[in-house]
């Protein structure tokens, strides 16, 4: 059974559908990527996974049940993280997540616990008692991620869970969405941040203007597109781009102190570029090639659709 079944997702808001015929699913267990240009249709086909929208035609299974059909039963299988945080500014840290155990039918000695572990968690233990306005976005964003793992979910959906937050809240961030995979939970992750889908997920599904152009692992979507492998290098002094005048480099990026040669032959850019240094007396401080990227493919996925 598949832990996210949506099938024929249909969602018009006046004369604009929003979201066109969206089917997909995720499997028990994984790590799914959504990805998207802005206005794609991410958010309104979350919110149509979660409930908070009901689809003009299709349907939304969670863990077999339908979502729009038996919605408390359906939601007491997730636990949603929305890009803004929507914890209570008044409460403190602690009574959030109170509240939450408690929505979520937890016995009071099993939510006690489970409070001080995610407080632990989070790095929030010292600060359990003061109310949550006067945390910063980051610390808001791990009370938010407590509230919504509180009562050990089975299938968690994140909307832009590290949407600008510090490196610091980040990573726990990250840290957090692994460790509920590892203990069982189904995660459903939409992002901007291509390379974190790219580290995190074993599957990714990209939409476009509504409709789904692509699902696979990012391996295989990255194959697509066999012309986007890449050398990136730096010297031990700056260089023009009259440097990269090979004929095998497709395109070349500065890329902070470094630049970033796109090529289908990155033997023959390598071979170049050190004869071209050596020639020129210019050291090479470091040189790394790397295959198609992610990124590259859904840059041409969502500019061919």
């Amino acid at each position: 059974m598949n832990a996210i079944q949506a099938d024929h997702l249909i969602k018009q808001f006046g004369s604009v559908t929003a979201v066109n015929d969206v089917s997909l699913a995720v499997r028990e267990g994984e790590i799914f990527g959504f990805l998207g240009p802005n206005g794609a249709g991410k958010t309104t086909t979350m919110r149509m996974l979660t409930g908070v929208l009901t689809p003009g035609s299709g349907s939304v299974l969670i863990s077999g049940i339908d979502i729009h059909r038996h919605p408390l039963e359906a939601k007491m299988q997730m636990g949603v993280i929305p890009e803004s945080s929507t914890v209570y500014g008044d409460l403190s840290a602690e009574q959030n997540l109170h509240m939450s155990g408690k929505m979520y039918g937890m016995p009071r000695r099993e939510r006690e616990e489970r409070v001080d572990e995610l407080l632990t968690r989070m790095g929030l233990l010292e600060k359990r008692h003061l109310p949550v306005r006067t945390f910063s976005k980051g610390m808001k964003q791990r009370v938010s991620i407590a509230c919504a793992i509180i009562h050990r979910p089975r299938v968690l959906l994140l909307d832009e869970p590290t949407s600008g937050l510090d490196v610091q809240s980040r990573r726990l961030v990250i840290e957090t969405i692994r460790e509920m995979n590892q203990q069982g939970s189904t995660i459903f992750l939409t992002t901007h941040n291509i390379e974190e889908a790219n580290t995190l997920c074993q599957n990714v599904c990209i939409i476009n203007k509504g409709t789904i152009v692509a699902q696979d692992s990012p391996e295989r979507l990255k194959k697509m597109f066999d012309t986007t492998q890449s050398v990136e290098v730096s010297f031990d002094r700056p260089v023009t781009r009259d440097m990269f005048s090979g004929d095998a480099i497709l395109r070349a990026e500065p890329c902070g102190d470094k630049w970033r040669l796109y090529t289908d032959n990155p033997d023959l850019v390598v071979k170049y570029i050190a004869g071209r240094a050596e020639r020129e007396s210019i050291g090479i401080t470091s040189l790394v090639t790397s295959g198609p990227s992610l990124e590259e493919a859904f840059v041409q996925l969502t500019e061919c659709a």
